[in-house]
């Protein structure tokens, strides 16, 4: 596996969403949608809005892999489901600070969606 440079991070971070494409069984992307990220550290998470009733999270979980575009970047990724608390607790806080000013509405349901964190790993 590769790493994210640090050019690719910041411009990620920044950006407000990135366009995932997961991966569909036989290998071919899946239609694009936007979902927003965050940054903690040198790792880059998504969640679902809609849970693990998402769609692109049900497809993203199946092939553990994808495609994303955000801030100029375009890249494949593995996604790793996270399921360690302190980690989850570092990207709900990313959710709140990054994208709060869209109010509970949208930050309570992505921090209540934990259970679909996924890691994105460059490939």
């Amino acid at each position: 596996m590769t790493s994210w440079t640090n050019d690719e991070l910041t411009r990620i971070e920044h950006a407000e969403e990135l366009r995932m494409a997961p991966g569909r069984s036989d290998g071919t992307p899946r239609t694009p949608v936007p979902i927003w990220v965050v940054r903690d550290g040198d790792d880059l998470y998504v969640r679902s809005f809609r849970g693990s009733a998402g769609a692109w999270y049900r497809a993203a979980r199946a092939s553990h892999e994808g495609r994303i575009r955000s801030g100029g970047v375009d890249k494949d990724v593995t996604l790793v489901e996270v399921t360690d608390r302190g980690v989850n607790d570092r990207i709900d806080t990313a959710y709140r600070t990054k994208y709060g000013r869209y109010g509970a509405r949208y930050i309570d349901p992505m921090v209540a969606s934990r259970a679909t964190t996924l890691k994105l790993v460059p490939r």
